[in-house]
């Protein structure tokens, strides 16, 4: 098994250093790509990933503009070259280390589709609306796609990389981890859940996450379930 790991970045000159050093010095019970994504950051981001571009796990792409989370994915994914994926954000809030733990379903055969839920603490929220919004809008998908996940909007995702292609995501920005998550639940897929360690950073350290997306969200999962039809849909993704 080879696991590429994908990471959006867009101005997090501040953490993007040490969240790729935290990833690669992780020890992985498999083969390693690292794809990185810079998302037309405006700060340093740029000057700083020059510096590990070296290392031969390593590749950053650029993208001239932001774009978006859901487009930064995107462009990682026509580089990657791995069996499985998971999307790492650059900021820090989840922990690198806590990767082959959702890496360990797969290899014992119990799971394809792996995600990483939080659990969140006074000491580790960002508000107590964040964490009110990211239940409701896992709620309502629930109740949509009769099922009972913990955490949609989490961004440790681990899937095959030809299942994340075949879901066929649009969505540019942060709504892509909605989309994902509604295909996944419209194929009939039941993420295997992992629990893993959060820290919410706040608005004056780069926390850009708000309201909008939540309401985007909420959108995506209803037009997803009413209205999508996965042309693909018969075909099995195995553990």
């Amino acid at each position: 098994m080879k696991l590429s790991i994908l990471m959006p970045v867009y101005n997090e000159a501040a953490t993007i250093e040490l969240a790729v050093k935290r990833v690669l010095d992780v020890a992985y019970p498999c083969d390693l790509e690292f794809v990185i994504v810079n998302d037309g950051s405006s700060d340093d981001t740029a000057e700083l990933l020059a510096r590990v571009a070296d290392d031969p796990r390593v590749t950053v792409v650029n993208h001239e503009t932001n774009r978006g989370k859901g487009a930064a994915i995107r462009t990682a994914l026509d580089t990657a070259t791995g069996d499985y994926l998971v999307i790492c954000d650059a900021d820090l809030e989840y922990a690198p280390e806590e990767i082959p733990e959702l890496v360990a379903p797969v290899l014992a055969g119990e799971a394809a589709v792996v995600y990483g839920t939080r659990t969140f603490g006074s000491h580790s929220s960002f508000s107590f609306w964040y964490v009110m919004g990211n239940r409701a809008v896992t709620l309502f998908a629930n109740v949509l796609y009769n099922c009972y996940i913990s955490d949609l909007e989490t961004c440790f995702k681990l899937m095959p990389v030809a299942l994340y292609r075949r879901l066929g995501i649009r969505s540019a920005g942060f709504g892509m981890e909605a989309e994902v998550t509604s295909k996944l639940l419209k194929l009939g897929m039941r993420p295997f859940e992992v629990p893993v360690s959060y820290h919410a950073r706040g608005r004056e350290e780069g926390k850009k996450i708000t309201w909008r997306d939540g309401v985007a969200a909420l959108w995506i999962i209803a037009r997803i379930r009413f209205g999508w039809r996965a042309r693909q849909a018969a075909e099995p993704v195995s553990a």
